[in-house]
Order: structure tokens, then sequence, then C-alpha cells
């Protein structure tokens, strides 16, 4: 067998592990203890994850994704053994202070979601552009596929309204939302600086947020009459038990709507720390490939960056989300679909119609 797939298979399982681990441990701790020791754990995988990321940017060594997998479960029983008896009052203190780190970050990972999201859109638009010019064959495959995403969106946002408009004052956001959705779409199409891609996009993010916001709060089942022994005995009919326990877990535990809230931040940051380097203030050709291509762009740093710390930003983002009552998750949401539509208009409102980066993201 090929020793470069088969220490990629290894690589990668690695890494899948790392991610499956963060998923389940951190919910885990939140329903079997408390909050304080979620915090702790959370804490303690962000110094890990800091630490991991800084040895990756110095060294870059890929045998580090493989050195971590055993750091995060020797954490998690750190973690219970701290709050096996009663807390250290020093410890205490230390998770409060993270948790108010945490809250305080909740506007900037906002921030980062709703940039990211307008930032995906416009580069949808640009491809979309870009490939009208190959023939009508693919400006009507856009307009099939522009069309089922407004539509998918309408249906979206009407089967959501009952939850999402449970009070007089999210009714009202809702319709504002869609209000100057639309007056923006009509003023971008007028100014000839956006095309259906974007606002289709555009439309979508909104109702993907206004779905959110008709979830009702998780009920975590209190799993702790469901649990067995912590070592099995013999034979595997004792290791099913385990394996039970940890499906139902999964299955009724995990809170669904922070993970899916979690995948579309974390994935609409991914994509956009891939497009970060195409944008720049200075006036390169819009071409890829000329001369180093985007290895000189000032942005390719900031992409570099968010990349190597990504698992700090996976496990922050996710203990945020976890750790946020349903009321505050809903209220950001909606501050998220303002600030989206803010950016786009100013955006819209602003740029140049002879810039020449600025024209080939938009329809001429």
């Amino acid at each position: 067998m090929n020793p470069w797939l088969l220490w990629s298979a290894v690589s990668h399982t690695a890494r899948l592990s790392t991610v499956l681990q963060i998923l389940i441990f951190l919910p885990l701790t939140l329903v079997t203890l408390s909050k304080s020791a979620c915090l702790l754990l959370s804490l303690l995988l962000s110094t890990h994850a800091l630490i991991h990321g800084t040895m990756v940017l110095f060294w870059g060594s890929p045998a580090l994704s493989f050195l971590q997998v055993p750091m995060h479960p020797f954490l998690l029983l750190v973690c219970f053994n701290a709050f096996s008896s009663t807390a250290q009052p020093w410890l205490l203190s230390a998770t409060s202070v993270w948790g108010t780190i945490l809250t305080y970050l909740g506007p900037l990972f906002i921030a980062m979601e709703g940039l990211s999201s307008l930032i995906v859109s416009q580069r949808l638009g640009q491809y979309a552009k870009d490939i009208v010019e190959e023939g009508e064959v693919y400006q009507f495959l856009l307009l099939i596929v522009s069309a089922i995403a407004y539509v998918g969106s309408a249906y979206w946002i009407i089967i959501s309204y009952p939850a999402a408009a449970a009070s007089p004052l999210s009714s009202t956001f809702l319709g504002v939302a869609i209000t100057a959705l639309l007056f923006i779409t009509f003023i971008g199409f007028v100014l000839r600086r956006t095309n259906i891609i974007e606002t289709s996009g555009m439309a979508t993010v909104i109702a993907f947020n206004v779905w959110l916001c008709g979830f009702d709060p998780v009920s975590y089942s209190g799993p702790s009459s469901s649990f067995v022994p912590l070592l099995p005995i013999s034979g595997i009919s004792t290791f099913l038990p385990y394996l039970e326990t940890l499906i139902s877990f999964v299955k009724n535990t995990l809170p669904k709507p922070v993970l899916v809230a979690l995948l579309y931040r974390l994935g609409v940051l991914q994509f956009a720390s891939k497009i970060l380097p195409g944008i720049g203030a200075d006036s390169w050709e819009h071409e890829r490939g000329v001369d180093n291509g985007w290895e000189d762009r000032p942005t390719k740093n900031l992409t570099h960056i968010l990349l190597t710390y990504r698992q700090l930003i996976f496990v922050t983002v996710y203990s945020h989300l976890l750790l946020l009552e349903h009321s505050s998750q809903v209220w950001w949401r909606w501050f998220n679909i303002f600030f989206m539509l803010f950016l786009w208009s100013l955006e819209l409102f602003v740029s140049n119609e002879d810039d020449i980066i600025t024209k080939d993201w938009k329809v001429d």
C-alpha cells in the first residue's frame, strides 16, 4: 500500500476524531455536570487549540493532527475530576471569566458570520456572471437555479413564520427584514450592481436565519439514569449498553439547532477565507494566476491565520452557541439579518461603477 495514502488516511481520521470529540464532549459535560464544568472544558480545549495552532504555524508537522487526539479525552477526565467534588473557588472564578469573554465575543462571531455570508453570496454572483459568458445554456440554467432559490426561500420563510413570529416584535422584525430585502434587491437591479444569483443567495441566507429563530428551546434529557458503569466486565454483550447509551446521547441530547448553526457558521467562514485572498486594496489584475497569483495580496496572511487557528474558532464558537439561551440566540439571529442587509446596502451604494474589481463582481 502507498505509504502516502496510508498516512493521509490516518491524518484525516485523526482530524475527524478531534472534531467528533469536541462535538460530543462539550454538551456531555454541560448535561452531566454543570455550566461551570462546560466552561472549564471549553477553556481547556481553547488553550489546547491555541497551543496546537501556534505549533502548526511555526512547525507545521503533519504529525500534530495525530498527536493531539488523546488530549481531548485527557482534558475531559481532568474536567470531570475537578467537578467530582466541590470545585475550588479559583476554578469557578476562572470559568466565570471565560464565560464573560465568550459573551463579549458574541458580536464578533455574528459579525464574522454576516460578513462571510455576504462575501460568499457576492462570490457566487461573480461566478455566475463569468459562466453566463460561456453561452445561453448556462444563462438558462442560472435562471432556473435562482428561481428555485427564490421560491425555496419564500416557502422556507412561510413555514417558519408561525414559530419565528411568535411575538409582535419578532413579526415586526420579519416584516421589516423581508421589505428591506426586496427594496435592496430592486435598488441593486436598478443600479446594475447585483444579479439574481447574489440576491437569491442573500434571500436564502435570510430564510435560514428566520428558520433558526423558530426553533423551540432545547430540552435536555437527563442522561444520568441511562448511564452504565465506566468499564465493561467481559464480552460483547456488556459493551452494547455503552454503545446504545452513546447513540441515545447523540440522538436526544446533542442540541440540533446549535449543531446546524455551528456547521453553517464554520462552513461560511471556511468559504469566505478561501475568497479573501482575491480581495485587496491595490489594483491587481482580476484574473487568477497573474505574477505570483494571490501570494502578495494583503489578505493572504489573514486567511492563513484564520485557517491555522480554525480549531480555536471551532471551540469558541461552539461553546458560545451551547451556552446561549434560546431567547438570546433568537435576538442574535435578528441582529445578524439586519447586519447583513446593512452591509449589503452599503456595499451597493458606495461601490464605484468605474472600478474594475467591482465591475467584475457585478452585472455590467
